[in-house]
């Protein structure tokens, strides 16, 4: 029996993940690189893009929270993962027992670090994270000699391994801006600081996506990209995801609800923000901000139909936006491409990023549990 149409779907090119990737690490070829499945995979399903990020050569995988990177392993995933989102009380002891990666960036972390290892009698895997001017997780400079000093102790203890020291940028997506370098120097006094308590971190790593594809003194021995595997570039200013070799990865199309003509005048939507201005053909896009559409891209938002880009016509309902055709035809069931890699014609994340005044980390991650993601192994169908 054949499976019956979707109302929308998340179309996932693996191929194009898998090439975004090994164009990603020609662009650091001595370093190894992380590729970051974080939130699903920015959306595009965090099993197999894992496993495809694997068989491109990612050879560390990076997730916010540990139940990420649990979920991981229970999938059957064996080789390094960092997660670096730890509230106290986490499972800790589940962490070190599936032999984890665990950042640390406080006394009371790395305590908690050690009781897990303790408790299981293995050894924690941990890397110690300076904030270097990003401001939000990290080790502050003024107490980093206390923290290395510790994790010194414990892993002459043996139950921990400092694996790695790492840190994030603030602003590598704004090409030139003072604090890169700034946070640079803070980072190279993080790791001589680290050297002198007798560390010997495996990896040490700063840079992200921008970094990578902009700040080839950033690599160190670890890179880690995240947006740019999905082939949406981390800012206008870093560039067009083109200019790197890379392609978007998903692509997110519907089918039309229904298809009507109109009298000029018509109102469409809530609160009547737009009227058609003739006579004229309203199509029907079963998605909305419920789905992850943004609302914000009310009357803003591009589609493509019948080869012809449209604009959301009124506001963006919870389940369902209009477009107006301009009395062109079409028919109900007739695909609607909101955005895909671009080579169609069609519109592109960054598109829909500009139209709601956001970025295209947002549009790719905040697309909804009800739009099927459709995995293709070797390319679009």
């Amino acid at each position: 029996m054949n499976a019956q149409p979707m109302r929308a779907r998340a179309e996932i090119d693996l191929a194009a993940y898998r090439s975004n990737i090994r164009a990603l690490r020609a662009r650091a070829p001595r370093s190894e690189l992380m590729a970051v499945v974080k939130a699903d995979a920015y959306g595009h399903g965090m099993l197999p893009c894992a496993r495809a990020a694997r068989e491109a050569g990612a050879t560390w995988l990076g997730t916010a929270t540990p139940e990420e990177a649990l979920a991981l392993r229970a999938a059957g995933d064996t080789g390094r993962v960092l997660c670096w989102l730890w509230t106290p009380g986490g499972p800790w002891r589940e962490a070190v027992e599936a032999d984890l990666d665990v950042s640390v960036s406080g006394l009371w972390a790395l305590r908690e670090a050690v009781a897990a290892a303790r408790a299981c009698g293995r050894t924690a895997r941990v890397q110690l994270k300076i904030d270097t001017g990003l401001g939000r997780s990290g080790c502050q400079p003024h107490d980093w000699p206390e923290l290395t000093t510790a994790a010194r102790a414990a892993e002459a203890e043996g139950v921990i391994a400092v694996t790695g020291v790492w840190s994030h940028f603030a602003c590598a997506d704004e090409p030139g801006h003072p604090s890169i370098a700034a946070q640079q120097s803070v980072y190279r006094e993080a790791l001589a600081g680290a050297e002198r308590a007798g560390l010997r971190p495996e990896v040490r790593h700063i840079a992200n996506s921008a970094a990578l594809l902009t700040l080839p003194e950033s690599h160190y021995d670890l890179v880690r990209a995240g947006i740019a595997t999905y082939g949406v570039s981390p800012s206008p200013e870093v560039g067009h995801p083109a200019d790197f070799g890379l392609r978007g990865v998903m692509t997110l199309a519907a089918r039309l609800a229904g298809v009507k003509r109109v009298p000029g005048g018509h109102g469409v939507s809530y609160g009547h923000r737009y009227t058609t201005p003739a006579e004229t053909t309203l199509a029907l896009v079963p998605v909305g901000y419920a789905d992850g559409i943004p609302r914000h891209a009310s009357g803003s938002g591009p589609v493509l139909v019948g080869g012809k880009w449209r604009t959301v016509a009124g506001r963006v309902a919870m389940d369902q936006f209009v477009v107006d055709l301009n009395g062109d035809h079409a028919e109900a069931g007739e695909e609607v491409v909101l955005f895909g890699p671009g080579d169609g014609g069609e519109p592109t994340a960054e598109d829909w990023a500009h139209a709601a005044g956001t970025i295209g980390y947002e549009i790719v991650t905040r697309i909804g549990a009800r739009v099927p993601r459709v995995h293709r192994a070797d390319g679009p169908a």
